[in-house]
């Protein structure tokens, strides 16, 4: 049994398996239709449980074909139904009746502290669906797509990341140490990673690989990818006029874009006025594509959880 919680918490090798299997596996599926099961129904009988916090649209959705393509099930749950939240009920004896019930877990919570306190107590696998520090199922399908469109290593490639620091941002700065990848951040400079992620950073042998620029133009300059996200992000308790006016110079525009004619753009959504339309809607866009391949990756990601990885 594995967790998947932080990208940082996972072997390279892993990582890499995990990429691996999912392109097989979206290989052999061209024909399928969603609801079809993939040969071998690798996770028949198994029941995903999952809990979400927070809003959820590809999440919730490709969690929920990931287990159906493996032959599983799922039941969600809404916190506001459980005795977790309404009743006093500890997380310990929550954990014990999910491990009772279920064979592995998917929370999208808004504390962090809740992801460790059920991994200490729950007999079966824990996901992170998202969390205030992390989201290591969204970025470690990213790095699929871009490989998948690029041909090629993402090792290979140099990264650029243009918004706020935060969950997703930390989730690709724990995959440019892990697969070794160049990545350029772009941000004001009272919104650059905490220092805690700075502390991750120099503590790994390719720190030099990251760098952080407080200026979009030199951050985009030979960039194969640009990364962005909301400005706002769900539940942010900030001044949001004064946070959309600090970032109004790095919006994603048309003209930053032809800094880097061969970079592909990619969006974790939902969107908002950190992009503008004509690029969103652009032949360097590939978000679509990007939002349908969770489903392939969060299948293998499962798989690594029950350990049954091909």
């Amino acid at each position: 049994m594995k967790h998947f919680i932080n990208l940082k918490d996972i072997p390279a090798k892993d990582l890499r398996r995990i990429l691996i299997d999912a392109k097989k596996r979206k290989n052999v599926r061209k024909k399928l239709n969603n609801l079809d099961p993939d040969k071998g129904t690798p996770l028949k009988g198994k029941l995903l449980i999952q809990m979400f916090e927070k809003s959820s649209l590809r999440t919730r959705l490709s969690f929920f074909l990931a287990i159906s393509q493996l032959s599983g099930r799922t039941l969600t749950l809404r916190p506001d139904e459980l005795h977790l939240s309404k009743g006093g009920e500890s997380i310990e004896d929550t954990a014990k009746i999910l491990s009772n019930f279920g064979d592995a877990f998917m929370l999208r919570t808004d504390n962090d502290e809740k992801l460790e306190e059920f991994k200490k107590h729950l007999t079966i696998p824990i996901i992170n669906g998202l969390s205030p520090s992390s989201h290591p199922t969204q970025i470690l399908s990213d790095v699929f797509t871009v490989e998948e469109i690029k041909k090629k290593p993402i090792s290979k490639l140099n990264i650029t990341w243009i918004g706020d620091s935060n969950n997703v941002l930390n989730s690709l700065i724990a995959a440019s140490i892990k697969f070794s990848f160049k990545l350029k951040v772009g941000c004001p400079k009272k919104y650059q990673p905490n220092k805690s992620m700075m502390n991750y950073i120099k503590k790994n042998k390719n720190k030099n690989k990251i760098t952080i620029y407080n200026d979009p133009k030199k951050a985009v300059e030979g960039a194969d990818v640009i990364f962005s996200d909301k400005v706002i992000s769900m539940n942010d308790k900030v001044n949001k006029k004064r946070k959309l006016r600090d970032f109004k110079n790095f919006k994603i525009s048309k003209n930053l874009m032809k800094k880097c004619p061969r970079a592909i753009f990619l969006h974790c959504l939902p969107r908002g006025s950190e992009v503008d339309e004509n690029v969103f809607k652009s032949k360097q866009s590939k978000v679509w594509l990007q939002a349908s391949n969770r489903v392939h990756v969060q299948k293998s990601i499962l798989l690594y959880c029950f350990g049954k990885l091909r």
